[in-house]
């Protein structure tokens, strides 16, 4: 059976956590939001709702602050690989839609869907959040609620996880195959999950390439009953 990737963006895909590094030049109070959220007071939608609700720059403001941040250097090689192997590549992020856009454009990836919330400006310098692939009774409270989008848009297909933090959590005990770092890995290991430590998409695509066509010897394949090509 084929199989389809769901990639976390921030702290994944770009170098650095892209919404804190907006939120620490734009909305300086938004670390006050996240204790509630890591307290476990408020889900991350609200969390980030209200986060975003305190921002202040106009959109060239935004703009110039988005490109002085960088992606993963190996990603675009990465991604032309999963073009090249029929592979689908998604970006499935609790982030920010127009941050993420923005940064795959420059680098020369925006065609590539992308699953996150809805950045809506409210005159020159305010904005809100909107929601399009959240669902009720989200586990963890998500705007973006993965595991969904595992379901809608890997029907058919295996999944496939390569994340790095606390929104990647809940998915991963779904996802046939995963690929983890940073505390996304720690978490894996506390709780049983098998995993691929890797650092970059390097690291990631020379797995994949040893894996294609798949084999069912290989462990993780075997476990996640993926058949040999």
């Amino acid at each position: 059976m084929s199989f389809k990737i769901l990639c976390d963006f921030d702290g994944t895909i770009s170098k650095a956590d892209t919404t804190d590094a907006i939120f620490d030049r734009f909305a300086p109070a938004w670390r006050s939001i996240e204790a509630l959220w890591e307290a476990g007071e408020i889900g991350s939608a609200e969390c980030m709702r209200r986060q975003i609700e305190l921002m202040d720059a106009s959109l060239p403001e935004l703009d110039e602050a988005l490109d002085e941040l960088e992606i993963d250097p190996t990603f675009s090689a990465f991604a032309q690989f999963c073009n090249a192997a029929g592979v689908e590549l998604i970006v499935v992020s609790d982030g920010v839609d127009y941050f993420i856009r923005r940064m795959l454009l420059r680098a020369g990836l925006g065609r590539l869907p992308v699953r996150a919330n809805r950045l809506i400006q409210h005159g020159q310098r305010h904005y809100s959040l909107g929601h399009p692939h959240q669902i009720e009774g989200c586990a963890s409270g998500a705007g973006t609620c993965k595991c969904a989008r595992a379901t809608a848009d890997c029907a058919g297909y295996r999944t496939v996880l390569i994340g790095d933090g606390r929104s990647d959590f809940c998915i991963s005990h779904k996802a046939d195959i995963v690929f983890a770092k940073k505390r996304l890995l720690s978490y894996t290991q506390e709780n049983g999950i098998e995993a691929f430590e890797y650092s970059d998409f390097d690291g990631v695509r020379q797995i994949l390439e040893s894996l294609l066509p798949l084999r069912r010897q290989h462990p993780v394949f075997a476990n996640a009953g993926l058949e040999a090509a």
